[in-house]
């Protein structure tokens, strides 16, 4: 009883949610799908099993913060998804120093791909 009643529950949250989104012209989306992920990572990958290089972390990173920044204009006030990106902008900084450090070449092709810098 207290099962069905409790989904029913969250079932008209969730509706009730939809609809003031769509109001507001909001989509719901509070994180990258499977499929968003693995196209980031299918345009930014080395070699053909590559999904850990500097270049796929960034390509990663930047579309997340891309997302939370959508999510931050619409609900202002939201201080803890703000410090996950503040924390997500400086793992990507970490990500491209040591790209910078390593190869500056690569560095210089994956901001420009990313459009990370004016």
């Amino acid at each position: 009883m207290y099962k069905a009643v409790t989904e029913a529950l969250f079932a008209i949250i969730g509706l009730i949610w939809t609809v003031s989104a769509k109001k507001k012209g909001i989509e719901k989306r509070n994180m990258i799908t499977k499929e968003q992920k693995n196209t980031v990572i299918e345009s930014n990958r080395t070699h053909e099993t590559d999904t850990g290089s500097p270049e796929v972390q960034i390509a990663i990173l930047t579309e997340r913060i891309k997302q939370l920044t959508e999510h931050l204009k619409v609900h202002k006030k939201d201080k803890h998804s703000e410090l996950g990106l503040l924390k997500m902008v400086g793992h990507r900084r970490s990500l491209l120093d040591y790209l910078a450090k390593k190869d500056i070449e690569r560095y210089r092709a994956c901001i420009q791909k990313l459009g990370i810098r004016k």
